[in-house]
């Protein structure tokens, strides 16, 4: 996971698959074109359609996230999740796909021990998912300590064994900004590991 994520742009999400929860990762980077979004990793319509709103609550909220506007004009930015050949759907990987292109346009790496699920809406708001138990478990084979869900999700935790619930720190959140916020290495962190905080694109 340490090794994963160590990039600023990669995050580990969770998904339900027909062999119960399973872990995936989420990876974002840009290059210089036509400006737009590039979607890989044999996605469904409904997360196609998540990765769309992340861009455009990342892009309409640019300043108040510490990106500079100037970051999406004239690049082409690629979205993809691993493994190619298996196919993925649904809302619950809004937050990683939002934090993923946060973390890649701040620099800030998303901290390894954190895995999260949950559906965005454009405003930002994080609305509940499904498979909360098989989520929360598969992170904890992962090796991870700490999930992001959803805060209308709280009443699922009745599910999940406690012995699972007393290894793990469970979060959570009802806006995006609150997954952020958990999610990212803090910026003095990025700053004295790189030598600058500056966000990854600057305006000529």
């Amino acid at each position: 996971m340490a090794e994963r994520t160590s990039t600023p742009g990669v995050v580990t999400g969770l998904a339900v698959t027909g062999a119960g929860g399973e872990v995936l990762f989420v990876e974002a980077t840009s290059m210089p074109g036509e400006s737009g979004l590039s979607l890989t990793g044999q996605l469904g319509d409904v997360m196609k359609e998540s990765a769309e709103i992340a861009r455009s609550f990342v892009r309409s909220h640019a300043t108040e996230l510490g990106i500079d506007e100037a970051a999406f004009e004239g690049r082409r930015f690629h979205l993809h999740v691993p493994a190619g050949a298996v196919p993925k759907d649904g809302p619950s990987a809004g937050v990683a796909l939002t934090t993923a292109l946060v973390s890649l346009l701040t620099r800030r790496p998303v901290r390894h021990v954190v895995a999260m699920t949950g559906e965005v809406t454009l405003q930002g708001k994080v609305l509940p998912i499904g498979g909360v138990k098989q989520k929360v478990l598969a992170a904890q084979r992962a090796g991870i300590t700490e999930v992001v869900l959803p805060a209308r999700n709280e009443a699922d935790l009745d599910d999940v064994p406690e012995a699972v619930r007393e290894t793990m720190t469970i979060h959570l959140a009802s806006d995006v900004r609150e997954v952020l916020a958990l999610a990212l290495e803090p910026e003095a962190v990025v700053a004295a590991e790189v030598g600058s905080p500056e966000p990854a694109f600057v305006a000529a």
